[in-house]
This record gives C-alpha cells, structure tokens and sequence, in this order.
C-alpha cells in the first residue's frame, strides 16, 4: 500500500520553522519563497490543534498595511483553513469556519484577524501575534513598543517575519540582537532552492536588474537605506500592472513633467492622469541625445494626445529657450519653468516623496531601470549645512525619471488653470432650442448664426 502523499508538500525551510515552537520565533526570507504561506500555516495548524484538545487560540496578524492584511487572509490563513475543512469533511465531519474579510472563527471559537499594524491596534489585542513584514511597517519601533507589554503576558507566542529593509528599524535590531530569548531563521534564495524551491536563480537576479534590490530582497544583505531619498519599499507600493500604459487614458485630466536633456542625460516626458486623489503613470517618453526640435515634437504629440493642465519643465541651465517655446505653443498658464536650485529641489523632492508615501501616485510595475532611477537619489547636507540633492549617474541615467516624476507631480499641485471665458448672448428660446429657430426673423436668425460661431471653436476645444 502506498503512503499518502501531501497535495503540496513543504520545503526543507518551510518545515524548519512550522515546527519550531518557541515562543520568540524570528525569520528572514527572500522574496518569491513562501513567507506568508508559511508563516500563516502555522497560525492555522496551531488553531486546528488546540480546536482537537478542546481549547482556543487567538491570533493576531499585524500588516503594513489594509493590502498587505488581506493578502495574509487571502493567500493564507483562509487557503490553510479550506484545506483543512476539506479533510475533516473527508471523514463527515463538519468543520467549517466562519469567514469574513478580515478574520476568521474556527468552530470551536479560535480565530484569526488581520489589521494593518500602528501603536494602537499593537496594544489592543492579548494574543498571539504575527509581524508581517516587519521592517517595512511605517513605525516599526512605537509598534514594538506598544506590543511587547502585550505580548509579554505568559503563554503568548511572537513571530516576526520580513525580508530586510536597511538597518534603521526595529526589525534589524531584533535579527541581529545577540540574546538567547529568540529562535532566528534565515533563508536566502540560495538556501530556498538548495532545499527543494523551483526556481532559476540566473533568471530572476536578470530579472531583477538592480543590485542593490538583488542584493536586499535575495541574498537578504543590510543595505543601509538612510541615505536613500526613496526606499525600495516606497517605490514598489507604488508600483502597477496598469501604470505606464497609454490604452489605459480615461479621458481625465493629465499633468506632465519634463526634464531638459543635457549632453548624455536622458530627456524625459512624465504623463499622469488625475483619476481620483491618484496620480496615474500613463506614459514616460525617454529619449538620449536627440535635438531640441526632436524634444518640442514629442512635448506637443503630448499636448494632442492628453488633456493637459499644466505642465512643468526643468527651465535651468539650457532648459530656458524650452520653456520659453513650449509656452508660446501650449500657453504660459499651462506651461510652468521650474529652476532647479537646491530651495526648489528640495520643495520638489519633499513633495514628490510624500506622493509615494501616501500612495497617492502609481508608476509601471516591474521596471528595474525605473525602480533604479527612482532608488538612487540620495539627500547628502554639505559642510555649510545646507541639503542637496546627488545621484550616481550611469546608462540609466541621472535620477532623470526621478524629477520628471517629482515635476509631474509639482504639475497637479498646482490649483486651476484660468480659462478665457467670453459670456454668451442670451436668446429667446434658450440653447437648446437654436435649431427652432424662427427664419422668418431676420433677427432671430442673425442672433442664432452670431451664437453659433461662438460655440462652435469651444465644443471642438
């Protein structure tokens, strides 16, 4: 007779910490290995056993964010318990659990929530906790705070997950802490595909394009990421599948952003449609080592493709007879210069980093050589204590994408754009009646033509 076989078996790692029961349990792992199916089988294992001995768990999964809580549901906790109702039914017994959004009642009363994590839902619940992600919560150490009291009630268990993100959290603090309370786990893609994980290393480190992104969420290195005006983390919250591509235009209103080329240095078009209080990437146009002429074509092809509000341009440097031409084309109210000194480039990069950090902008989804550009500028203070602004510059560029991003943004603050409005005459039978009119009044008839030539230009406007 044959032995039962899982329908999915586990993988070396991933037996590794679902049978290490200590109460402090710690694990890195690199992006693409199962961490939150199998930090969250865990969670459902431990709720079945206790169900079996007549006794209630309670668990609580902390997430960066409302997305993040879902996914863990979602991809998890509700995945595991499915599975495991399926096999009780296997032997008629029923043993459905309640299901909601956000958490889930097993049948005996043991259930399973997930919020997204901030100081006060840390300190709300006595249970056990799982950290999801945790070196990319928002205030990693005030929930650590608030936490740990909790937690520290005896018989509670603490997991803590998550793939590095720098050294300036608290998740690092407690990877790398050197006392005897916590049951540390690591797992790098090496050691992932050593254990049995199909996965082609070559493929994604190409895939990836981006060493220090390689390096961070594979090898799982501490990168210190306090120089880093934005983090990887806030870059790839902002990524979609549906950003950056034109078919995608609903119509709405668009701001643009344009950084002027300089010798080798990209030229860059930055299109995003306002569709609600989101910044929505239609399209970045790059080009290198075109003329002037050759930019202003592509600036206008913009202007007819899009409805655009406002638009706001690098006018330093060799960027002045730019602006000056694209104003005179498109309108000074449309059409803004922005000189770069460091005042406005730190207002621009302030306001471009706080798009990113309340989600209120979508760039295109796997892009290495954008994740790149946007990643490598770096807020440095001079010896006169005044802050400015560097990126390393390379075939990608000098952070060009990243201006015309934070351009395109400055673009949509910029309020309303004054329209000329001429009055319209009023005549007797109203707008909607002007094919009615009388043609045997000559006055009538004049008045409608006169009308009529007004409206004319503004409807194909």
């Amino acid at each position: 007779m044959n032995a039962i076989q899982p329908a999915l078996p586990l993988y070396a790692y991933q037996r590794r910490w679902v049978n290490d029961d200590a109460r402090f349990k710690i694990a890195m792992f690199a992006r693409q290995c199962g961490k939150t199916f199998t930090s969250t089988l865990e969670l459902a294992l431990d709720c079945a056993r206790a169900e079996a001995l007549g006794q209630r768990r309670r668990w609580v999964i902390l997430s960066r964010g409302e997305r993040q809580a879902r996914e863990a549901m979602n991809e998890g906790v509700k995945l595991h318990l499915a599975a495991l109702s399926a096999g009780f039914k296997a032997y008629d017994y029923d043993w459905s659990p309640g299901v909601k959004a956000l958490e889930v009642e097993l049948p005996g009363g043991s259930k399973i929530t997930a919020l997204p994590a901030n100081p006060d839902t840390a300190r709300g619940f006595s249970a056990n906790v799982l950290l999801d992600e945790f070196a990319f919560h928002q205030d990693s150490r005030a929930i650590w705070k608030a936490l740990f009291p909790v937690i520290s009630k005896p018989g509670l268990k603490l997991r803590v997950i998550s793939t590095p993100n720098g050294k300036g959290n608290k998740f690092y603090d407690l990877m790398t802490g050197k006392d005897d309370g916590w049951s540390r786990h690591t797992t790098d893609i090496y050691q992932a595909v050593a254990d049995g994980l199909p996965r082609d290393v070559e493929e994604l480190r190409r895939g990836a394009g981006d060493d220090d992104l390689w390096a961070q969420e594979f090898e799982l290195k501490w990168l210190d990421e306090a120089s880093a005006w934005l983090t990887f983390e806030l870059i790839t919250a902002c990524e979609h599948d549906m950003a950056g591509l034109p078919e995608h235009y609903q119509g709405g209103p668009c701001f643009v952003g344009v950084d002027i080329a300089s010798r080798n240095d990209l030229f860059v078009i930055w299109v995003a449609e306002q569709v609600g209080d989101v910044l929505w990437t239609r399209e970045i146009i790059e080009r290198r080592r075109i003329t002037f002429a050759e930019q202003d074509m592509l600036l206008d092809a913009v202007f007819r493709r899009y409805r655009v509000i406002r638009c706001c341009m690098d006018q330093t440097g060799m960027g002045e007879k730019p602006v000056e031409d694209a104003r005179a084309r498109h309108g000074s109210s449309r059409v803004h210069g922005v000189l770069f000194t460091s005042a406005a480039k730190l207002e621009l990069a302030t306001r471009g980093k706080e798009g990113f950090e309340d989600r209120t902008l979508r760039i295109p989804a796997g892009r290495a050589d954008l994740r790149a550009d946007l990643h490598k500028l770096k807020k440095v203070t001079g010896a006169t204590g005044v802050p400015r602004f560097v990126a390393d510059s390379d075939s990608n560029g000098h952070a060009d994408r990243t201006w015309a991003c934070f351009l395109a943004q400055q673009a949509a603050d910029g309020g309303s754009v004054p329209i000329d409005f001429t009055p319209m005459p009023a005549l007797p039978r109203g707008f909607d009646n002007l094919g009615a009119v009388d043609r045997t009044d000559d006055s009538n008839t004049d008045q409608a033509e006169d009308y009529l030539s007004l409206v004319e230009p503004r409807a194909t406007w």
